[in-house]
């Protein structure tokens, strides 16, 4: 070969080399480039899935959600029970960022949670055990109230009336639900035949915090019953030996009656031990609240005529307690019928100012209304 040939053949080579380096230049930054952009498109699409995911559901949506946290449940457990209850938008997500901000310490219980809260709210309720939000409204139920009297403080307040709060409260189906959520408050005796309103006196007196712009009265219904489960079943758990207290319907008509009858938790002590006694010796409770009740209507007095009413309310027309609660109750009055104080006293009556004398015997009970009655 002459050396004119070989030069010829060795620039053709070197200009293939040059173009095939081209190209692979060319391919590599092509890859790079497209790599970059996917990193770049990948990262900003998962900064915004992220932020997303960390937002509230529904920042619009106040409805209030019952959501359970069983013991023992673990931060993916919680996560998942959040999400299926569309209080979070992703399980991951959450879990990744309560780990990123060394979250833990959530509590088990009965929680209520609404879409709108961010996922600081949550964890905070989580943690505390309470919900952080401030209220949208606080309501006072009073003590010594029967359900229609609720309905109407209620349907005051909110967008329902009080008919259908009453008629809510009155659907056995619905009442039967309550039943299975709450099975060592609502026994059976609540929807005995005679039985005027099955949840008269288990919607405990209390204030109330609303923090939803219009609850619905299942979730006040729930709120209340949460409410008197949590102060109720502890007295009933200590309970001893006490005549005509069996079971929790028991206790609960017991402190509505004791509401009624005196205002000082002191006096309600002592007339509680006067029914244990009355009941230990088979003497009806004869009581006027119950026979206001059994009437259904306010007297400032009740007359011997009234007495005779036949009811499963009127204690004067029954042996024992009345068919069940007359009306809710304050603390004082269930403790008053778990814990009566011990006396020999079977009688009692009060004067127009409130004050209460009591009686051994009938003789004396009789010498005390003629001194401060008639």
């Amino acid at each position: 070969m002459s050396n004119s040939d070989f030069k010829k053949q060795y620039k053709k080579r070197l200009k293939n080399r040059i173009e095939e380096a081209s190209t692979v230049r060319k391919i590599v930054a092509t890859i790079l480039t497209v790599l970059v952009l996917v990193l770049v498109i990948g990262g900003v699409t998962g900064y915004f899935y992220v932020k997303s995911a960390l937002e509230p559901v529904d920042p619009d949506n106040n409805k209030q959600k019952n959501v359970e946290i069983p013991m023992g449940s673990s931060t993916s457990n919680i996560a998942s029970i959040l999400e299926e209850n569309d209080i979070i938008k992703n399980d991951l997500i959450f879990r990744f960022y309560t780990k990123f901000k060394n979250e833990s310490g959530f509590q088990a219980g009965n929680y209520q949670f609404t879409p709108s809260m961010t996922i600081n709210e949550i964890i905070e309720t989580l943690k505390t055990g309470k919900l952080v939000k401030e209220p949208v409204l606080t309501v006072t139920v009073p003590e010594g109230r029967h359900l229609e009297q609720i309905a109407d403080i209620y349907s005051e307040e909110f967008s329902f009336t009080s008919e259908e709060f009453m008629e809510r409260i009155n659907d056995e189906e619905y009442v039967q639900e309550l039943m299975s959520q709450y099975p060592q408050l609502l026994g059976e005796d609540i929807l005995a035949e005679e039985i005027r309103y099955p949840l008269e006196g288990y919607l405990f007196a209390a204030t109330y915090d609303v923090y939803v712009e219009n609850p619905t009265i299942e979730q006040l219904i729930t709120k209340m019953l949460d409410k008197t489960q949590a102060v109720v079943l502890p007295y009933f758990n200590q309970l001893g030996d006490l005549n005509g207290i069996e079971n929790v319907h028991d206790l609960v008509t017991m402190a509505s009656l004791l509401e009624n009858e005196a205002r000082t938790a002191e006096s309600r002590q002592k007339i509680s031990g006067v029914f244990q006694n009355r009941l230990e010796n088979d003497m009806p409770l004869q009581t006027d609240p119950t026979v206001l009740y059994a009437l259904g209507e306010h007297k400032d007095r009740v007359l011997y005529e009234d007495l005779e009413v036949e009811s499963p309310y009127n204690t004067y027309y029954v042996e024992g307690l009345p068919i069940g609660p007359i009306s809710n109750f304050n603390e004082n009055s269930l403790q008053a019928a778990a814990e009566p104080s011990e006396n020999d006293y079977k009688y009692f009556l009060a004067d127009g100012d409130g004050n209460i004398y009591y009686a051994e015997t009938l003789e004396e009970h009789n010498q005390l209304k003629e001194e401060h009655i008639n």
